[in-house]
């Protein structure tokens, strides 16, 4: 999980500017009966900060939010920390935004494509186990809104 793939080289999306903001690990699991059932992912997720630390960030600039354990996914209000991610980025702090699958961030689809613009919009990155993602690139955006579209589900946690 700590390795960096050969297409997420440093260089390849992955410049200066992105090192220089945060990294922010989202963590989320949808009820309390997961974060019980299902520790193993648990334990993947809070695992990326050293996926960030494998792609250049130095430690203390990954940031992990965390306080949507336990929470729905299916709409962004009741979510403390999804909204400080949203507003991180907003504030241009974030260059590298992680989860173990990018989708599962935001699970209506006006939540993923507010992040997917915001993103696009200052320049961030995002990455998953399937590899790092610059909406700002066509192809990549594309591939983005594939994955929120092939997730999201009505009344889905």
């Amino acid at each position: 999980m700590t390795s960096v793939m050969p297409w997420e080289r440093p260089g390849s999306k992955i410049d200066d500017r992105h090192l220089q903001r945060l990294a922010v690990v989202y963590v989320r699991r949808s009820t309390r009966q997961q974060l019980v059932d299902h520790q193993e992912s648990t334990r993947l997720q809070y695992a990326l900060v050293d996926r960030a630390i494998a792609l250049g960030w130095q430690a203390e600039r990954v940031l992990v939010i965390d306080e949507d354990l336990g929470r729905s996914g299916s709409s962004a209000v009741a979510r403390t920390g999804f909204q400080r991610l949203v507003t991180e980025i907003g504030l241009d702090h974030v260059g590298l935004v992680l989860g173990i699958e990018m989708s599962r961030l935001a699970r209506s689809g006006r939540d993923w494509y507010q992040l997917i613009e915001l993103c696009a919009l200052s320049g961030a990155v995002l990455a998953d186990t399937d590899g790092v993602y610059d909406p700002g690139e066509y192809n990549d955006r594309l591939r983005l809104g594939l994955k929120g579209t092939m997730r999201a589900r009505p009344n889905s946690t």
